[in-house]
């Protein structure tokens, strides 16, 4: 589960991100800190553009120029996530379970309007045009699809970004290894020489392991999740269409909740009971 604090309707912060690299670049630096009582002997221009520069030339080879700019503004899932809460969407498709079991799916057409999340609109417009439960589970379906696929790419151009970045390192630290042999003349050097090369390493490694690979796993997890929530909205939306009673479709919106949420449900049903 996520540790996140609320900072608007529906858009919670990711504490756990912001503490995973603060932790981490300040283990890197106060480490080097204590070993030569100062973190300024990592920060090498020169390895910062062979590693930096040599990566995204990489994956410019490797992906359209749109696509990796809208892996970027994904970045922003990393940190914030603003995803409709799922206990609200199950509320809301208990709602319009009621309301369609008891005065006929025509009668949604009133609430439409009312309905925040995009995706359930058009969903519920759609049940509403069209009186064909097959028909509307492929539409929706596909439309999941189609949004998963596009979504996936965000976080393999991460994980590509990931891949290149140690190769890069490595090359980064030849060049440096190459500078050094051409001044063997001056053995005094050698020492410093060969660890201001391998600064080149730590760069590529490090962002690899803490900034590319980390937001790679995150938009992973931020888009299953947001996968989850269509796919129990189409399940919902099927099953309203086909009038099924709304304790067996609340049974089954349970079925996609996680122990906590569903534990979170139950006390809300509870206090609103009492």
């Amino acid at each position: 589960m996520v540790v996140s604090e609320n900072i608007g309707d529906g858009i919670r912060v990711d504490i756990a991100s912001i503490i995973g690299i603060i932790i981490g670049v300040t283990a890197i630096l106060g480490a080097q800190a204590i070993e030569s009582n100062s973190f300024l002997t990592i920060l090498q221009p020169s390895a910062a553009l062979v590693v930096i520069g040599g990566t995204f030339g990489a994956v410019c080879l490797n992906f359209s120029l749109p696509s990796i700019m809208a892996a970027f503004r994904s970045i922003r899932k990393v940190f914030v996530n603003d995803q409709e809460d799922t206990l609200r969407v199950v509320a809301q498709l208990m709602e319009i379970a009621r309301l369609a079991r008891q005065d006929g799916v025509l009668a949604l057409q009133n609430i439409v309007p009312q309905i925040e999340n995009n995706f359930l609109r058009r969903g519920v417009q759609l049940a509403i045009d069209t009186n064909n439960p097959q028909l509307l589970h492929d539409i929706l379906t596909t439309e999941v699809s189609l949004e998963e696929e596009h979504g996936v790419q965000s976080s393999r151009i991460f994980e590509a970004f990931g891949g290149f970045a140690p190769t890069f390192g490595i090359v980064g630290a030849v060049l440096g290894l190459i500078q050094v042999m051409g001044n063997l003349e001056d053995p005094s050097q050698l020492g410093h020489g060969i660890a201001t090369a391998f600064v080149a390493t730590l760069y590529g490694v490090g962002l690899a392991n803490l900034i590319f690979l980390p937001i790679a796993g995150k938009l992973k997890m931020r888009l299953r999740e947001e996968i989850m929530l269509k796919e129990m909205i189409v399940q919902g939306l099927i099953s309203i269409q086909l009038g099924e009673n709304p304790a067996i479709i609340e049974e089954k919106l349970l079925t996609f909740l996680s122990f906590t949420l569903k534990q979170d449900h139950f006390l809300t049903e509870i206090n609103e009971s009492v």
